[in-house]
C-alpha cells in the first residue's frame, strides 16, 4: 500500500507538472478531446463531493471515502501523460512483466517452492502473492484476456505464442489453483466474450448460453471451482436458518439487505458519501441493540449498492454512465484494442457484483490504471503523427 499510495501521488505531480509547464507548449489536439470517459469521471467525483453537503458520515469518514474514489481519475491522467504509442506500448510492456512476475510467483507457491516476497498471509495455503485470492483472481484472469486480444501486437518471432501461453497459464492458475469465486465468475465471463469474437457472426447468440455451459464443465473439471460453488450453495442455503450471518456468503446477503433499506429510505439523493458503515450501524443496532459497530469507511462488498447507498438511486445510473462511457469510447478503437478494454470493463462489471472494487484499494487501483492504459493505447497515435501540428481546415 505504501508502494502504491507513494506512486499514485507521482503521478499525480507528474499530471500537475505536464500541465502547467509542458502542455500550453504543445500544438497538438488535447488527447481527452472527444472522449465521454474523462466527462464521466469528472461527473462522479462532482457528484459525491456534492454529497458532502448531506453526508450522515463523520467528516473524516466521508473525505476518506471520497478520496477513495479520487483514484478514478487515474484513468484521465493516464490517457493525459501518455503521448504517443510507443510510450503506451512500454507501458504496457511494464504492465505485461508485472503481471507474469506475479502468475510466475503464484505458480511457484503452488509448486511449494520458496517464494520469499509472498507476504500475503494467504500466500502458502491459497497461493496469493501479496494481496488476498480475491483481488489475484479478478487480476490474472484480466491479464489472460489481455494477453488473447492483444497477442497479434506482441513483439518478437515468439511473441504471439508467449501471449497465448501468458494467457493459459494466468486462466488455470484462476481456474485450478486459486479460490477466489469473483475470479471464477470473472475468468467464466471473459472465456465467454472471447469465444464469442471468435466465432462466426451467426452463431454468436450462443453467447448466452456459453456461461452455463462453461461453468457446468468447470464444475466436473475444477475442484476450486466445484468446492466454492458448493460452498456458496450451502451458504446461501442455510443463511436465513441462522440466527447471525456467519458465512463469507451470509454475510454479504445481510449487506445488501442493509443496502436496500438503506436505499429505499433516501432513493433519491442517498446518505452523501462514506455514509455506508453509518447507515449499517444504525439499523443494526435497531434491530439489535448489542450490535458492535464496524470499522468507518466500510462497503457492503456491492459496487452497485454502495454508490445507491450513498447517492440513491441516481448514484446506481450515474456508475452505469461511468461503465457505459468507457465502453462507448472504446468502440472508437481497433478491434484487438477494443476487445481488451471491453474485456476489462466486463470483469469490472461483473466484480462489482460481489465486491466494491472500485471502491477497494488495490483492486480498485489496478482497474483505474489498467482501464487509463488502454484507452491511452487504443487512442494514441505514432510519435511521427503526434509531432505533426494541428492544421485548421480551410473554408472552401
Amino acid at each position: 500500500m505504501v508502494f502504491i499510495s507513494t506512486a499514485k501521488l507521482l503521478l499525480v505531480i507528474c499530471a500537475l507538472t505536464f500541465i502547467l509547464f509542458v502542455r500550453r507548449t504543445q500544438t497538438v489536439d488535447s488527447s481527452l478531446t472527444g472522449l465521454s470517459t474523462p466527462i464521466a469521471v469528472l461527473a462522479v467525483f462532482f457528484a459525491f463531493a456534492l454529497s458532502l453537503f448531506w453526508t450522515v458520515a463523520p467528516q473524516a469518514e466521508a473525505l476518506g471515502a471520497l478520496a477513495k474514489y479520487g483514484k478514478l481519475i487515474l484513468i484521465v491522467l493516464m490517457v493525459l501523460l501518455i503521448r504517443d504509442r510507443s510510450e503506451a506500448s512500454f507501458a504496457l510492456a511494464c504492465f505485461v512483466l508485472t503481471q507474469t512476475f506475479l502468475l510466475a510467483s503464484s505458480w511457484m507457491l503452488f509448486a511449494h517452492l520458496p517464494v520469499p516476497w509472498a507476504t500475503s498471509r494467504m500466500a502458502v495455503e491459497e497461493y496469493s502473492v501479496f494481496s488476498s485470492y480475491l483481488d489475484q483472481g479478478i487480476m490474472s484472469a484480466v491479464f489472460a484476456a489481455i494477453c488473447w486480444h492483444l497477442r497479434e501486437h506482441a513483439p518478437g518471432r515468439w511473441g504471439r505464442k508467449l501471449a497465448i501461453g501468458l494467457a493459459t497459464a494466468a486462466m488455470g492458475n484462476v481456474l485450478f489453483v486459486l479460490s477466489g469465486r469473483s475470479g471464477h465468475l470473472v475468468a467464466i465471463a471473459l472465456l465467454s466474450l472471447a469465444i464469442m469474437w471468435e466465432l462466426p457472426r451467426r452463431y454468436r447468440t450462443v453467447v448466452l448460453l456459453l456461461p452455463f455451459l462453461l461453468a457446468l464443465g468447470l464444475f466436473f473439471s475444477s475442484t476450486k471451482v466445484r468446492d466454492r460453488l458448493t460452498l456458496v450453495k450451502n451458504e446461501v442455503a442455510s443463511y436465513s436458518s441462522q440466527v447471525a450471518p456467519v458465512t463469507s456468503s451470509g454475510i454479504r446477503l445481510n449487506l445488501w439487505h442493509r443496502a436496500i433499506q438503506t436505499i429505499g429510505q433516501h432513493p433519491l439523493t442517498g446518505t452523501g458519501v462514506g455514509s455506508w458503515s453509518s447507515e449499517f450501524n444504525r439499523l443494526e443496532r435497531a434491530q439489535n441493540p448489542a450490535h458492535v459497530d464496524i470499522d468507518a469507511n466500510g462497503n457492503p462488498h456491492q459496487e452497485y449498492l454502495l454508490w445507491g447507498v450513498q447517492l440513491g438511486i441516481p448514484g446506481v445510473l450515474l456508475l452505469f454512465v461511468l461503465l457505459f462511457s468507457v465502453l462507448r469510447d472504446s468502440m472508437k478503437m481497433e478491434k484487438n484494442h477494443a476487445r481488451a478494454t471491453q474485456s476489462t470493463l466486463a470483469a469490472l462489471a461483473v466484480a462489482c457484483l460481489f465486491n466494491s472494487s472500485i471502491y477497494d484499494a488495490l483492486i480498485g487501483d489496478f482497474f483505474c490504471i489498467l482501464l487509463g492504459l488502454l484507452l491511452a493505447l487504443g487512442f494514441s497515435k505514432s510519435a511521427s503523427q503526434a509531432a505533426i501540428p494541428h492544421q485548421p481546415e480551410q473554408a472552401t
